[in-house]
């Protein structure tokens, strides 16, 4: 026979916690649109980036997130291609999809969300050699992704824009 008092003072396995997220690589002549923001304490460098909201696409949340976070609309081009990175003490895993994009125009009027300190400009050599810490190992993999050419067109996503592959 199983005490069941004895199941609540178990201690249960934690939940797996994982985060969609999207990012994107904003280009203009050979400059990049960054942010800078503090992660737990510490400045850090980051393309505009954030959270999947509910009954959003990954392509609208990338534009959102590039306009909440930088004042810019973007005109979203092409998939830089998705990765996961787990947190390194593994509290938590992003499935992060990374769009690439060129500026529309600078909303003045817009505000800029509260947690980022800055947008900035900044060519691949000065992203380089940044003493700011980059918000994870991926942010200057996918600018050097994008530099490279590897691209993807936006209807490598099943169902973008009423786009269904194969008919």
């Amino acid at each position: 026979m199983t005490d069941a008092s004895n199941s609540t003072t178990q201690q249960q396995p934690r939940a797996w916690e994982t985060h969609i997220t999207v990012a994107t690589v904003v280009e203009d002549n050979g400059r990049y649109l960054m942010v800078e923001e503090y992660i737990s304490g510490r400045l850090t460098l980051n393309q505009p980036a954030g959270h999947l909201e509910s009954g959003e696409s990954l392509i609208d949340a990338a534009r959102r997130e590039t306009l909440e976070e930088t004042c810019w609309e973007v005109d979203i081009q092409g998939l830089l291609g998705s990765c996961l990175y787990t947190l390194p003490d593994g509290e938590a895993t992003y499935l992060r999809t990374t769009f690439f994009a060129y500026p529309i125009r600078q909303r003045k009027d817009q505000a800029m969300d509260p947690d980022i300190q800055r947008a900035v400009w900044m060519t691949f050599d000065e992203i380089s050699e940044c003493k700011t810490a980059m918000r994870s190992p991926r942010v200057k993999e996918t600018i050097e992704q994008y530099r490279s050419g590897h691209r993807y067109p936006l209807e490598f996503i099943y169902g973008v824009e009423g786009h269904v592959p194969g008919r």
